[in-house]
Order: C-alpha cells, then sequence, then structure tokens
C-alpha cells in the first residue's frame, strides 16, 4: 500500500514528550471519569427533578444570564479600549481585570464584601442612596458571578479586536458614520466569532462559580443558592444527587466547548480576515487580475503612458492638460469662499428613479476649494480650485498614504490644517469632514453585499433606506458591476471589490475624495472603463481630489496637477505635461520610462554622478549645481564592442532582463560602477546583437541627448 507524502514526512514523537502528554491527559481525565462512572444513571431523573434542585437550576440560569448582560455592558467597552486606545496605565488595568482570574474565589468573595458590602466602600451609599443591598441577595450573586466570569469576555474580545484590521472602521469614518454608528454596524459585525466565544465563556464560569458567591452573596434557597452551592450541601446528605447535578454541570461545560471548536485556544478565524484570503486565492471571474504591490516600477523599467492600454477612443489619446499649476500657498483664498449651508448633507440628486443625476455642475453654488496644510512625517502646503484632481506619486515610503490620512485625521505621524469650502474640517472628527476614503484594499465591510457597501455612506448621512439603495445600485450599475449587487466581498474578485469600494466613496458625495490606488487591481480594459467613468464625475465634481497612483495613464489621464513626494516632501508640484517633460524625481522618470541619472556639475562640463561615475553633457551647468540627467530609452545605443566615434559616454554592462513593449524591446542592461540603463530597441536590432539574459555589452549615449533638469 502507498503511503501518503504527509505521512512519510510526519516526524516521530519523542517518548520523552510522549509520556508526560498522555500522563497529562489521563490527569484531567480520570475526574470525569469518576463522575461518569459513579453516577447511578437510574436514578438520574430523579435525583435532576428533585424539587431543590430545580429550585437551584432556574436561580442558576437567573444569575449566569444576569451575570453575561452585565459583563456585556460593561466588557465590550473595556475591550475596545484596551484594544483601540492607548492611554497611560493600560497595563495597570490589563491586570485588574486578568486578577480575577488568578485570584481565589473566596478571596474575590471578601474583597466584593469589603467593598459592595453593608460596611464596605460603596455599600452604605447604595443602600442609603438607591437602597440596594448586595450581600443575601439575588443580585449580590449577579454581581460575585460577573466579578469572576467578566474577564472571559473582555480578553477574547480584545483579542478579536486587536486581530481586526483598522481601515473598516476607518472607511466607515471617513463615509460618514459616527463612532457609535462605526462600532454597532461594523466592529461587532466583524467580531461577532470572538463576541460569541467570549459570551460563552462568560456565562459558562457563571454557572459554574461558587466561592465568590457563597463568601459575598451567602447560601440561601431560593436566593442564593446555585447549582455549584447545590451540589456542596447534597455531597453531606446526598452524594448520589451531589453527582447527579455534577454530572448536568459538566456536560454543560463541554457543550460549550464543543460549541465554541476551538475558538478559545486561536482556531476560530478573525472577522474580516479570512474574507480577505478567501478573496486573494479566488481566481478572477471577469479578467481583473490581482491587485499588485504598491510600487513594481524599477529603475528604468517603467511603462510609456499609453503601453498596452486597450481604451475606448474616449479614454486612449487624452491631451496632456498644461498650464500653470495653482498659487502653492494661497490659504486666503480658501478662507474667504462662501461657506455652504448644506454642510454634512447630501446634495440634491435626481429623484426620478432613473439613478443618481450627475454631480453638480461648475456654478451650482456647491464648491469646495481646498487648502491643507500637513506637517510632521510629510510636510508641504496644498491648495487647489474646485474640480482640481490632483495625482500623488512617489516611491515606497515617500508619504503618499501618510498624507491621506492626515487630511482624514487618522494618523499621528502628520497633522494638517485643512480648509474646505471655507469650513476648518481640521478640527473636526473624521466623520464630520466630508472626506471619502477608498483604500488600496478597498476595505469592504465582509459581513455587507455590494449594494449595502455603496449605501452606507448615504445611510450614515441620513437618506433613507430606498433612497440610498437606488442610488448606490445605479452606481453599481454605472461601474458596471450591477449583477454583483448582491454578492458579499468574499464572492468578488479582487477587481470587481476595488469597483465596489469606488462606487461607495463617490456615492457618498464627499467634498474631498481621496483615492489610494483605486484601479490597480482592474485589468487593463476594465481599468480604462472604469477611468473613462472616474473621469466623467470628476469633471462636475464641486470639490477636490487626490489620486494615489502608480500608473503614469491614470496620472496623464484624469489628474489636471501631479504632485511629486519623496521622504516627506514635494519635490514637484507642476500639470502632468510638465512632470513628463521635466521630472524632478528619478523615480518618476523611471516611472514614465524614462532613465534618470542624479548627479552634480563639474567645471569641465560634466556630471559627477551619484551612483558612480561621470557624464559629458552638451548643456552648459553651473557648476555644484544638482541636477537630473534624463535619457529616453531608445536615446541608449547597445554594441557587442567597444563603439569607435562620436558617442563621449560608453559604459560596459551586463543584459539582465529583456521586455516586449509593443513591436519593440526594452533592455536593462546592469553596469558595474554605475546606474543601471534601459535601453529600447527592435526586435531585428535584438537578434543581430544576440541579446539574452547575461551577455555583455556596450552602452552609449550622446551629449546632446541628454536632458537636464534642476533638482
Amino acid at each position: 500500500m502507498r503511503r501518503s507524502p504527509r505521512a512519510r514526512t510526519r516526524p516521530r514523537t519523542p517518548v520523552a514528550l510522549a509520556v508526560p502528554a498522555l500522563l497529562a491527559v489521563a490527569f484531567l481525565l480520570v475526574p470525569l471519569l469518576g463522575i461518569l462512572t459513579r453516577t447511578r444513571w437510574g436514578e438520574l431523573g430523579s435525583h435532576l427533578s428533585s424539587e431543590g434542585v430545580t429550585e437551584a437550576v432556574k436561580l442558576s440560569l437567573l444569575v449566569s444570564c444576569g451575570a453575561l448582560a452585565l459583563s456585556l455592558v460593561l466588557g465590550v467597552p473595556l475591550a475596545w479600549l484596551l484594544a483601540r486606545v492607548d492611554f497611560p496605565g493600560k497595563a495597570l488595568v490589563r491586570s485588574l481585570v486578568l486578577l480575577p482570574m488568578v485570584l481565589p474565589p473566596t478571596v474575590g468573595g471578601v474583597a466584593l464584601l469589603l467593598g459592595f458590602g453593608r460596611r464596605g466602600l460603596l455599600g452604605p451609599w447604595l443602600e442609603d442612596t438607591f437602597g440596594i443591598v448586595l450581600p443575601f441577595h439575588t443580585s449580590g450573586a449577579v454581581v460575585a458571578a460577573t466579578f469572576v466570569a467578566m474577564p472571559f469576555l473582555v480578553i477574547s474580545l480584545e483579542g478579536t479586536l486587536a486581530g481586526l484590521r483598522p481601515a473598516y472602521e476607518e472607511t466607515a469614518a471617513s463615509l460618514g458614520a459616527s463612532p457609535v454608528r462605526v462600532f454597532c454596524t461594523v466592529t461587532l459585525p466583524l467580531v461577532a466569532p470572538g463576541l460569541a466565544a467570549g459570551a460563552a465563556l462568560t456565562w459558562a464560569r457563571a454557572l459554574g462559580e461558587f466561592g465568590a458567591t457563597i463568601t459575598f452573596a451567602g447560601n440561601l434557597p431560593g436566593t442564593t443558592q446555585t447549582l455549584p452551592l447545590q451540589v456542596y450541601l447534597l455531597l453531606q446528605d446526598q452524594p448520589e444527587a451531589a453527582t447527579s447535578v455534577s454530572l448536568l454541570l459538566l456536560v454543560i461545560a463541554m457543550a460549550v466547548l464543543v460549541a465554541l471548536r476551538g475558538r478559545w485556544a486561536g482556531g476560530g478565524q478573525r472577522g474580516g480576515d479570512v474574507r480577505g484570503r478567501t478573496r486573494d486565492r479566488r481566481s478572477s471571474r471577469d479578467g481583473d487580475r490581482p491587485k499588485r504591490p504598491a510600487d513594481t516600477a524599477t529603475a528604468g523599467a517603467g511603462a510609456a503612458p499609453a503601453k498596452n492600454d486597450p481604451a475606448p477612443a474616449e479614454d486612449r489619446p487624452v491631451p496632456v492638460k498644461d498650464g500653470p499649476a495653482p498659487a502653492e500657498n494661497s490659504p486666503a483664498r480658501a478662507k474667504n469662499a462662501p461657506v455652504p449651508a448644506t454642510y454634512g448633507t447630501i446634495p440634491p440628486e435626481d429623484v426620478t428613479g432613473h439613478g443618481p443625476a450627475e454631480p453638480a455642475p461648475t456654478g451650482s453654488g456647491e464648491r469646495w476649494p481646498l487648502y491643507a496644510s500637513v506637517t510632521g512625517f510629510t510636510e508641504l502646503s496644498l491648495d487647489a480650485e474646485p474640480g482640481t484632481t490632483v495625482a500623488v506619486v512617489g516611491p515606497n515610503g515617500a508619504g503618499k498614504t501618510t498624507l491621506l490620512r492626515a487630511l482624514l485625521g487618522l494618523t499621528p505621524r502628520a497633522r494638517a490644517r485643512l480648509v474646505l469650502g471655507g469650513t476648518e474640517a481640521g478640527a473636526l472628527p473624521p466623520h464630520r469632514r466630508g472626506v471619502a476614503w477608498v483604500p488600496q484594499d478597498g476595505a469592504l465591510f465582509p459581513h455587507l453585499s455590494a449594494l449595502a457597501n455603496t449605501a452606507y455612506g448615504l445611510r450614515a448621512q441620513g437618506v433613507r433606506r430606498a433612497e440610498a439603495r437606488r442610488r448606490a445600485r445605479a452606481w453599481l450599475e454605472r461601474l458596471d458591476v450591477g449583477h454583483l449587487a448582491h454578492r458579499r466581498p468574499a464572492q468578488l474578485s479582487g477587481g470587481q471589490a476595488g469597483r465596489v469600494a469606488l462606487a461607495r466613496a463617490l456615492a457618498a458625495r464627499p467634498r474631498l475624495l481621496l483615492l489610494d490606488e483605486p484601479l490597480a487591481a482592474l485589468d487593463q480594459t476594465t481599468r480604462a472603463h472604469v477611468r473613462h467613468t472616474l473621469r466623467t464625475h470628476l469633471a462636475g465634481f464641486g470639490g477636490v481630489c487626490l489620486l494615489v497612483t502608480h500608473d503614469p495613464v491614470e496620472a496623464v489621464s484624469l489628474a489636471d496637477r501631479v504632485l511629486v513626494l519623496e521622504d516627506g516632501r514635494a519635490v514637484q508640484d507642476a500639470p502632468p505635461g510638465e512632470v513628463a517633460r521635466h521630472p524632478k524625481s528619478p523615480w518618476v522618470a523611471r516611472m514614465l520610462g524614462r532613465n534618470a541619472l542624479a548627479g552634480t556639475a563639474a567645471g569641465d562640463g560634466t556630471l559627477l554622478l551619484d551612483d558612480g561615475g561621470k557624464l559629458v553633457v552638451a548643456d552648459p551647468v553651473t557648476e555644484g549645481a544638482a541636477v537630473l540627467a534624463v535619457v529616453a530609452p531608445e536615446a541608449v545605443a547597445l554594441h557587442r564592442t567597444r563603439p569607435q566615434g562620436s558617442p563621449r559616454n560608453v559604459w560596459p554592462g551586463t543584459v539582465r532582463e529583456i521586455t516586449a513593449v509593443g513591436s519593440r524591446l526594452r533592455v536593462l542592461v546592469g553596469r558595474p560602477d554605475g546606474p543601471d540603463l534601459v535601453a529600447e530597441v527592435t526586435t531585428q536590432a535584438a537578434a543581430e546583437l544576440g541579446l539574452r539574459d547575461g551577455v555583455e555589452v556596450f552602452t552609449s549615449v550622446k551629449a546632446t541627448e541628454i536632458t537636464l533638469v534642476e533638482r
């Protein structure tokens, strides 16, 4: 018989570990077997149906359910506080939560007596003010059970909350949901498995509480005598009946543990994460590719703007929006703008039932210019007129997402003074700023359908359910995902989920729209359609849109300005055409498919390159000036032997990668003593040169083919 690979590779258990482990199992199992073997099964019914036992069962259910209710009211907010808020003394508070779990129950009862007893710290005040006396009362039994059982709920729920991605709650806040609404409609549904596990453990622990109850509340039949206390009394006179009642408690405890199915031990999945992994593993159904990493552009390997983009006619030949950029620092214009009277409300839309009206045209009175001054990790000033789309580009770690989160008020790394339409929005909480955010992964709420996700912002802003769903469906139809309205995020591909997230933000009609690579997970054809839809909406948008992107096509076709960030600072803020012709950032030049060599001008007409070596240039440059030499890939010539003649910049190198770009090939040449270069050649030239990975070549660039840009 053929053994499976798993059986062949399973390691053998060492005897030195197996024997103690088996002894531990036996140690735990023997007492339980003792109950099972000593139970008189024929008398089980009569024992459990006796008057004292049934009365104790009813009282135990009352006390345990009361303790669970009190634990939910107090423990859920406490778990959220421990998981979400950093405050002085947090470790001490967590220790107080854990203390009843390690404290002897009788000591806990004494502590309760000294705290809430008739002569305790609060006991006299409770009796004089409210007439409440906890000792020797059923309410005292509830308090005692809550004291020892609530930590199970807090610890279980805190772990689940800590594992929940904050992006869900942050996105809900950006759509206009208040903190309480976010907690009730997003947080609690997503942590429901952990909450249910903690609640079950709390209830079971409260049901079996003995020491704190008898010490604090006493042992009064019908008042505080719960099942564990009944077992204690029966052991003295009727040990067989005590065994039967113990079996009942054992069965209840085992039923709770079986129902949890390992959640307490970490076997359960935390809300939201498993859904995201399911979608990642799911194959794309409509051609949407998986979402790429945030930065895929390498040195010189960026795509040209029109590369492989089967866009419709209206989406392909996008004219470059040129002209002077708006002033960099003009807060006066934003401050003096009229304050709209409908802040925090939804602009009027078409109510004929044929979908939402087009965004309000220019001059409708709903205009929201932007002024932002950001300090911290990202430091810049941003001023934009209504209807402006600003593409934010830069390498990983440049501060792009930090900028968006600062405008949302969601990060301590940076703070923003934000003025929208004359309103100081930076002093407002995130849900009142009128700023909608689409994070990189969309952050769709896993427990809601695509339609409910899209309508969430409208509902949070007070739109009636039917109207919100009508508008949401219209936006889903615009983005060609209307047929998926009933599906949940786990049933969507990455591209479909991205379009739903975009529809959700657009449906909320914000004053400031923040898009963090919203089209990255779409295939080329779908991306072109969604890009066209987005451009149509932004053409009449009365606010400002900030678009983080690594796609030059998106920057050129959607943006009026391109803001280039590096190390949290603005390197360039200009129209797309200006950035394309004179990039001041090596990363942007490479994103646009050009070679970018940073250097310092020397006195002999050369550049001393930062990465090593020299570069001969034709244009005169002031000695000591920091410049960026931009070289188009087609200006880089390849040779198998050192060329003779006019080229003055010749370097040896090795072919590292060859990629196809339409009918031509791009060749990445690595240099041992300087930056890599990208050359673009025809397939015929590549064949004649015998180019392939590892081949040694010479690269040459004419001085007249080099464009210099001051840094």
